[in-house]
Parts: structure tokens; sequence; C-alpha cells
């Protein structure tokens, strides 16, 4: 059966919700063209066809049967559109059972209300006459399940009303515990309605009897009354006013129904401009919806909405639909300009260039925006290395190096890690705390931030042109139309010119760096474009070694995007004079921070009596070799700047000058003078107080002697350990020229060792032995005339004594000096005492034992550290003395040395012998 219109619709109905026999009103669209096109009409399952009243095309009321389910659609059926669709539903709601007299919060439909009076119904419509209990008998209603039901009896219904009614679901549903008697009672009861039923009118008539009766009767009252008047047409007569009453009322309901014809037309012309713009809406509403999701950035939505416009209203003769059309057309032109003002807008993502250049292809742009692209994305980058450097020069960046002059530049033992420490005994000194730190120079801050901007739009821009090329730019729109075969034959076209936009890039990159580090290396027409440093801080080689890793960064970061060797030579020959500047720079560097060592010294000696110099020079000079690590690595296709034979010759006279360096900075320390000089740690002190000399603590002013003896501790331990060590790393490293470095080294240690050596023997020896010859005559005291002796004299003890405090100082600084220097010291004291000796012309009895106890006191205190020339003029002093031939005498003598010893018992502890030999040098 063909159709002519559209299948009904139903899209609204009033209430929502109700219990069974609800009064509804039904909306929607193509509700039929009359009642006798309705043909069919349920809610939520039930059939409502028979209380359903065609109203018009949109609207249809009837009442809700009760259906087996409590929520559903509305379904219409009709001759012209067949069976329709709901897109509402409608909530049946199973009220309890309210009798008349019985309390409700709700109102209650009273159209079954029953008549006692009468025994008869009052105002009963068709549907009231469906019975509440057909059977007749008690209602005994079951515990089955309604799902066990419907799953029993499918596609079945208990309700009686319903086209699939089933008796046996009936029957389980509402009399499941009726006895067999009570159901042959309602079977007699269903025969009897039967029988009533076929009697016809003439059944309803007898039941409405009583109503025929009492019309009869008001009929005959009114024409009673008629007659009575007589006058039927006379003006005031009852006959007159009762047609004016008529007629006005008549007027009034003519007035009243033009009224609602009225608004009902006005309704349906309404309806039917809604539903026009309903049903195109999607093209009114598509200028306002470009707009809105061009601000909110859904391109994507746009450009879908655009193909489907254009596709149902591009060619259309529609004057309205062209007017909305061509609008749509000005939205995406001006959508057009706005992506491609966006893809050629730096800085942006790749992910956002080729979203654009997609947006552009599926709109249809013209010309080629992927080219445009990439050509403006090589320009930016060009611009962004110029203004780069342009900004560094201009000061934008602030002062980046200028306070890197002195003691701020950073040294090579600040920048080595703690852990690159020498090893041997003793303690170092603290490392710089790690919140430590110093201003990065503008160079090293420029070649970063250009790296950085190489690194970081180079392989964006490589792969935006490998999108280019294989034409995986455009969706597949684009793909349908042909724009990636034409993207591909353009990219083939264009390759030449890709390859000299790479290589102006690269060109760029190096002559900036060069103009940088190396102005000299430019022509001089290039410095004032690329140059322009000169007033910046000259770099070190640490800062120049991180230059090198950035550049070779950049020259792997480039090699991997598959760019020609040749193109990126330019970049190889930078980083070999890279290298090779770094090298010597890194030599002079470390020259400079040799000299300033000796500022650093604190004169804090360990247990070897060394201070944190010698280390802080190995460290220094350890940090050098391992900062060059990186810069004499050689990477691939790079060259050993070692190889080169004026490089190498360069490095090792550089390396020799360090050495000479840090001996001079000792030398230098041996004759630094403080004003503020601890007097408290004279030689003359009370050794009565066994702590005068604890240790040397850190913030002390060494003595002109100490100062010395320090140096000295520290040039053997040079000669012995460190310059050997600086060796096995120069050949550790490949610097050639270790042997002329070692030897030059150890020769100048060794000739400072012995100045420094005679310098503080002679400081010491000196007064001691000076003080002799005024002590022995003190009192003026004769060898010839003289008492007998009762002790040694005070003269000794004092010689004694400053000895013990040479020995202290020494000891309190170097324990392997203490042999050395006490060797020495005894020998001037010992030939003293023998020219004091030899010049005595005689001697008396008690003079020569006086001479003989002082003599072996002296000799046998110190005997630890008498060497052979001591032993010799103690021996000499000894055969020169009158001999002792009385038993007395030597008795005496031994009493008085014992007494000696054991009086100056704890002084001469430290005398005692020890199993370090004397060093001879």
């Amino acid at each position: 059966m063909s159709r002519s219109r559209q299948p009904p619709l139903v899209t609204g109905i009033s209430p929502k919700e109700g219990a069974a026999w609800t009064k509804v009103t039904i909306r929607g669209e193509n509700l039929g063209t009359g009642t006798t096109d309705l043909i069919g009409l349920s809610i939520c399952g039930h059939n409502c066809l028979l209380t359903a009243e065609w109203m018009s095309a949109s609207k249809i009321v009837c009442r809700v049967g009760p259906a087996k389910d409590d929520k559903g659609e509305i379904i219409v059926t009709t001759k012209s559109g067949g069976l329709g669709t709901s897109t509402v539903s409608f909530k049946l709601i199973r009220p309890e059972r309210i009798g008349i007299l019985d309390q409700s919060a709700v109102w209650v439909d009273e159209m079954n209300y029953y008549d006692m009076r009468t025994d008869r119904n009052k105002g009963i419509s068709p549907l009231s006459l469906r019975p509440s209990n057909p059977l007749g008998i008690e209602i005994d209603k079951g515990k089955i399940p309604q799902k066990d039901m419907e799953l029993t009896f499918p596609g079945m219904s208990g309700d009686f009303t319903s086209d699939n009614f089933s008796a046996t679901w009936y029957l389980i549903e509402n009399h499941a515990g009726s006895s067999f008697e009570q159901l042959k009672f309602a079977s007699s009861n269903l025969k009897k309605q039967s029988t009533k039923k076929n009697e016809g009118s003439l059944a309803y008539v007898k039941g409405g009897l009583s109503t025929f009766f009492e019309a009869q009767d008001a009929l005959a009252a009114i024409h009673q009354r008629l007659e009575s008047d007589g006058t039927e047409r006379v003006e005031g007569s009852m006959t007159q006013r009762l047609e004016n009453i008529l007629n006005r009322a008549s007027d009034t309901a003519d007035t009243l129904f033009q009224e609602v014809l009225g608004r009902k037309d006005k309704a349906d012309s309404t309806r039917n401009a809604l539903n026009v713009l309903q049903r195109f809406k999607f093209l009114f509403n598509l200028p306002l919806n470009i707009e809105r999701n061009i601000q909110k950035g859904d391109y994507d939505v746009v450009i879908n909405d655009y193909e489907k416009a254009k596709s149902l209203f591009g060619n259309t003769e529609v004057p309205v639909f062209k007017k909305v059309y061509a609008e749509v057309e000005t939205r995406i032109t001006a959508l057009r300009s706005l992506l491609l003002e966006k893809l050629l807008q730096t800085p942006s993502t790749l992910h956002d260039q080729k979203r654009y250049i997609r947006y552009l292809s599926d709109l249809h742009a013209p010309g080629d925006p992927a080219w445009q692209c990439i050509y403006a994305q090589h320009k930016w980058i060009l611009q962004l290395m110029q203004s780069c450097r342009d900004e560094f020069i201009s000061g934008q960046r602030g002062i980046g190096a200028s306070g890197l002059e002195g003691d701020t530049r950073p040294s090579a033992l600040s920048r080595l890690s703690h852990t690159a420490s020498l090893k041997r005994g003793g303690s170092l000194r603290t490392p710089r705390p790690s919140t430590w730190r110093f201003e990065t120079p503008q160079q090293v801050q420029f070649v970063e931030k250009l790296s950085d901007v190489v690194i970081g739009q180079l392989p964006n821009f490589w792969k935006l042109w490998i999108s280019y090329v294989n034409g995986s730019l455009f969706s597949e729109t684009g793909e349908k139309s042909g724009q990636v075969e034409k993207s591909k034959k353009n990219a083939r076209q264009r390759q030449n010119d890709f390859k000299k936009m790479i290589e102006e890039m690269t060109h760029r990159l190096v002559k900036l760096v060069r103009g940088a580090l190396l102005p000299s290396t430019l022509p001089q027409g290039e410095l004032n474009l690329y140059g322009g440093w000169e007033n910046k801080t000259e770099l070190t080689g640490n800062w120049l070694t991180q230059i090198i890793h950035t550049v070779r960064a950049c020259h792997e970061a480039l090699s991997a995007l598959e760019i020609p060797n040749d193109l990126l030579q330019v970049i190889q020959d930078l980083l070999l004079d890279l290298r090779v500047h770094c090298l010597m720079v890194t030599l002079l560097h470390t020259t400079e921070d040799v000299k300033r060592l000796a500022e650093k010294e604190d004169w804090v000696v360990d247990n070897e009596g060394i201070t944190s110099l010698p280390a802080q020079f190995e460290q220094c000079m350890i940090q050098m070799l391992q900062s060059l690590k990186e810069p004499l690595e050689i990477k691939a296709g790079e060259i050993n700047v070692l190889q080169l034979d004026q490089v190498q010759d360069q490095a090792t006279e550089l390396s020799v000058g360090i050495m000479k360096v840090f001996i001079n900075c000792l030398a230098q320390l041996s004759t630094k003078t403080d004003g503020d000089i601890d007097t408290s740690l004279n030689m003359s002190v009370d050794l009565s107080s066994p702590d005068r000399f604890p240790g040397v603590q850190e913030g002390f002013s060494p003595t002109s002697e100490q100062r010395l003896l320090i140096i000295l501790s520290n040039c053997q331990y040079l000669e012995r350990r460190t310059f050997l060590n600086l060796a096995d790393h120069f050949e550790k490293h490949n610097l050639t020229g270790t042997e002329k470095i070692t030897r030059v080294s150890v020769d100048a240690v060794r000739e400072l060792d012995r100045q420094l050596f005679d310098a503080y023997i002679e400081q010491r020896a000196d007064p001691i032995a000076g003080s002799l010859e005024p002590g022995i005559y003190a009192g003026y005291f004769d060898w010839r005339d003289c008492q007998t002796p009762t002790g040694v004299r005070n003269y000794l003890k004092e010689a004694l004594v400053n000895i013990i405090t040479v020995h202290a100082e020494v000891f309190t600084v170097s324990k392997d000096l203490v042999p050395r220097v006490l060797s020495r010291i005894v020998e001037a004291v010992a030939d003293e005492m023998c020219r004091l000796m030899q010049c005595v012309s005689s001697f008396s009895k008690n003079g020569a034992l006086q001479a003989r106890l002082e003599l072996c006191a002296l000799r046998d205190a110190i005997a630890a550290f008498l060497n052979a020339e001591s032993n010799a003029s103690f021996k000499l002093a000894l055969e020169g003395l009158p001999q002792l031939h009385s038993g007395a005498d030597k008795k005496l003598l031994e009493e008085l040395l014992n007494q000696f010893k054991s009086s100056m018992q704890l002084q001469l502890t430290c005398f005692q012998p020890s199993c370090i030999q004397p060093v001879k040098r």
C-alpha cells in the first residue's frame, strides 16, 4: 500500500503520567487526516482506539487503559502514514481502590459513580460499561509474578479488553484459589451477561425506561405552558422571550467558536512554520554554529558541517536556502584566512602546523599552504638565530659574566667533584658547599640558547618536510581529491630549495658561534653581523668544554636527520678549532689558578705534616686533565688534536710552566711575612705547660720558621708523591712530554728544599749556639777558680730547653723532619761547645769536673740526634779536659749526671731514641 504522507510522530503527551482511564492529550506530527484515517492507538501496549477522539493532524484526545506495562511509548497508526513512532513515553500509575466515602489526598475520577436510589448509572461513558468483575465471584489474586506469566503466555494478556486476551491467564491471575463450584457459578453469570447483551437496544431501553418517562413528563409540561400562553409570536410572550434567549445563546456560541477557530488556524500556521524550521534547522543555524565552533576551536565540526551543507544545498535554487548558504560561504572564507594566519604564525608546534594544513586542505584553500608554512618556518628560524645573538649583544640578557674576574672565576679546583681528591692519608680541605654558585658567561648562554633553537626547531622543520613529501599532511578527503599526488609532485620540484634552506641554517649557526668565541676566524666583513663580543669576559676551559659538548650535541641531532655530510662539514671544522682553543685556554687558566693557590694556603697540617696545598695542586692538575678529556676525545669524523705538532709542543711548554709556577708559589709562601703573627708562640716558652704545642689549628698565623718547616714538608711530599702521580695522569690522558715535565719539576723542588732547609737551620741554630758562651761565663765564672760542682748550670738547661722548643716546633709540623733538623741543630751546638772548651787555657780540678759534667750531660741528653760530626766535636772537647783520676770525682760526676737526668726526665723525654733515622740530604 503506497503512502502519501510521513509516518505519524508523537512528540508530546499531557499529562505524562496517571492512573488507568486518565484522559490525555497527544500531540505530534502527521497524526492522520481525519477520524477515519486513525486506525490504531496504543499507550504502554494497551489499545486505546476505542476512546480516541481525533482533533487535528497534530492532536488526539483519549483515555489510557489498564496496560500491563508501567511505562511505554505512544504509538499512532494511520492509513495514510502507517505505523508511527514516539519520542516521549507515558508512565502508568496503579492506585489503590478508593471507595466513595473514603478520604483521599488525590483526585478520584467519579465517572463510575453508581446511583443507589435509582439503581442505575448516571453519566456513564462507553468505557464505564467495562465490568470490574465479569465472573461475579470473589477475586482471589494469585502470587505468580508478572514476568513468569509473560514467559508462560508469550504475546498474550490477562486483560479481557485486550485483543490478545487469554482466559487461562485471567483465571490464574485472579481466581487461582477459587473452587470448582465457584467457577460453575461464574460460568452461569457469564451466560446471563451474554443473554442480556444479545437483547440489544431493547434491553437498553428497558434499563433506562424511567429516563424516558421523565423526559416525556418534562416535554408535556412545556407544551401545556405554551398552550396556556396562547400568543406564540406576540412581542413579550414567553415564546418570543425564549426565542431571543436562544438566538443570543447561538450568537455567543458562534462568537466563541470563531475565536477558537482563529486561534486554531494561527496555531496551525505557526506549527507549520516551526516544522519547516525544525526540518531545515541545520542550514538556518549553520552560520551561527560555525561562528561558535570557530571561537571554541572546533574546526573539525565546522568542516564536517560545511561538507554536509555543501552536498545538500550547494546547488539549491530555493532563494532562502541560497541566501543562507551564501552566508555560510562567507564564514568559511573568513575561516580559511584565519587558519592560514594561524599556520604562518610563529612559534607553533608541529602538531598544530599539520592540523592547520589538513584543515585548509579540507576547506579547499587556494595555493600550497604546506610549502608556505615550510618557507615561513625557515625564515623564522634564521631570524630567531640572529635575534638570539642581537639579544645578548644588546645586553638584554643582563650582566652575564662581568663578575667572573679574579676570585669569582671558577677555578679548576672549585669545579671538580670532591670524589676526585687524592688517595692519601690525612684530611683535605672541606669542599665548597653545594649552594655556592657563579653566573654563567653570556657566550655560554648564547651558544646554549642558539643550540636550543637549532635542536628544538630543525627536527620539527625536517618532519614537516617529510610529511609534505609523503603526503601525510592530508586527510582522507584530501587523498580522494588528488591533493596528495599534487603535494608529492611539488615536493620533488622543491628538494633543491629545501637543501639550500638547511645549508643556510648550518652556516648561520657556525658563523654565530665563531663570532662569539673565535672572531679571528671570520672575515672582516662578517664581524659586524656575527661579532660584537669584544667586551665580554674571556671564557675558561670548562666553559669552552661545555660549549664543545653543546655543539657536538647539535651536530649529532642534525646528523640524525640524514642531512648530507658536506652540509655538516662546517660544523666539524668549527669543532676542531674549538677543541684546540679549549686546550690552550685550559692550560693558561690553570696557570692562573695555580698562582692563586698560595692565597688558599691555610697552614693546617695533617698527620704527615702536609697542608692541603699539594693536594690542591694535584687536584687542580687532575681536574685540568679530566676537563680536557671531552675536548680531546675523538668522536666520529674528528681528528686527534695532539697529533698536530704545533699543538703538541705548545701544550708541553705550558705544562712545564704550570709546575714552575707552583714551585714559585711555595718559595713566595716561605718568605711571606704577616704583621699579626701570634707572639705567644715564641721560642722562649714555659715547658711546664705540656699543651703549649697542642697542634697547629685552623685560622692561626704561623711564624716565619713554621712557614719554612711547612713548606719543607710540602716539598718532600711533592718530590715523593705528587709529581709521580701527575706523571701517571699525564700518560693516562695521552699528553706528550711527560718525562720532560717530571724532570724539570723534581730539579726545581729539590733546589727550593735545599734553600729553605739552610734558611731554617740558620734561624734556629745560631741563637742557641750564640747563647752558650754568655751562659758559661755568667756571674764572672772562672774555670780556674770555681767551687765543687753541685749540678748542671742553668745556661746548659736553657740551651736544652731551646733545643726542645725546636723539636716541638718541628714535631708539631712533621715528625719526619725532626731527625733531619735536630741533627743539624745538635751539630751546631756541639761544634760551639767544642770551640768554647778549646778556648779555655787551663782548668782547675773543680773546673774540669764542672766542664766534663756539662759536656756529658749535653751529649747524653741529645744522644738520639748525634751524627758523626757532632760525636767528633764532643770527643774532641772531652779530650781537651784534664782526666779524672780520683774515684770520688768519678762518683760525684756520676751522681750529678744521674741527678740531672732525673730532674730533667720529663723535658728530655722527647729526645728518647726513635725508630726514625736522620735523613741525609
